[in-house]
């Protein structure tokens, strides 16, 4: 019988190539937010899957951009060098077919951490023509020596056990990091803030500025079992509030309703969402709010 392994696998790479829906993908829970908008991932996000074989504590990060004008941009590149720091495999995703400046600098730094590293190639669903896909794995196979290169599509579920044992038997021989059935070490309310964040950006969508952020302000469990959550949005501009709130506060009201209904199905519990909008000018760039919002 094998021995146990447990370790680290941080899932790197540049922004909107599926980490996040990868993560969720391979725990069977969503634990980490997704949107199509590149760099809905701020946080290192912890998630934990376990088998007979072993533990794998997965870290989902920003993606790494060459973008470092703004605080939040710098602190987000940061996190992801950290979770890199952290591990015991790299997990670098790229997207199929596509292969970028921004893919380039992200493996460039990966090789650097001196981890070991596996590639994944992710969204193959999507791969047209198909034909081009075998000469792009192999094309990949040759810039650094991966461990292995897996093709998935984390949206479909596709091809993920071949990768699940590629990352356990990256790992060190040792027991479990965590206890058995933890899934996150994320409170629930960070969670909360997340999803609030999450349907502010598939509301929003183009017209969501990138200076926008969630935090929780209270949280209290009422006399009839409901959760109450009061929730600031904050927007860096003046001129940003109204886009957030839509007219007579429609938009808002939607946000909040699509963000309870999620909530009340993964936690099993009722939620009732208070929140506000309010103006932090140039929140983004700021060392205090970034720290507030557990970015630095």
């Amino acid at each position: 019988m094998s021995a146990f392994r447990s370790g680290y696998a941080a899932l790197v790479g540049r922004p909107n190539v599926g980490k996040s829906t990868l993560l969720n993908a391979l725990l069977g829970q969503k634990i980490s937010i997704v949107t199509s908008r590149p760099q809905t991932t701020r946080h290192r996000v912890l998630g934990i899957s376990e088998s007979a074989a072993g533990q794998i504590a997965f870290l989902d990060t920003p993606g790494m951009h060459q973008g470092q004008k703004r605080a939040l941009n710098r602190a987000m590149n940061r996190a992801a060098g950290a979770a890199l720091g952290e591990a015991d495999v790299a997990v670098f995703l790229v997207e199929a077919l596509k292969w970028t400046e921004e893919d380039e600098m992200a493996l460039g730094r990966v090789l650097q951490s001196g981890r070991p590293v596996i590639a994944v190639i992710n969204k193959i669903d999507r791969a047209r023509p198909r034909e081009k896909l075998l000469p792009y794995i192999a094309r990949l196979a040759e810039r650094a020596g991966f461990l292995a290169v897996v093709p998935v599509s984390a949206l479909k579920a596709d091809n993920l056990e071949p990768l699940r044992q590629a990352i356990i038997a990256a790992l060190p021989e040792g027991e479990r990091l965590y206890p058995s059935g933890q899934l996150t070490d994320r409170s629930e309310q960070f969670r909360i803030a997340e999803l609030i964040r999450e349907k502010l950006t598939l509301e929003l969508v183009e017209e969501l500025p990138y200076g926008v952020a969630v935090e929780l302000e209270s949280y209290e469990e009422l006399s009839d079992g409901r959760i109450e959550v009061g929730a600031v949005i904050w927007v860096d501009r003046e001129g940003q509030k109204p886009i957030v709130i839509g007219a007579a506060g429609a938009r808002l009201k939607r946000i909040g309703r699509a963000a309870r209904l999620e909530l009340n199905a993964l936690f099993a519990r009722r939620y009732h969402l208070k929140l506000w909008v309010k103006v932090r000018e140039n929140w983004a760039d700021d060392a205090r709010a970034l720290q507030r919002l557990e970015m630095e």
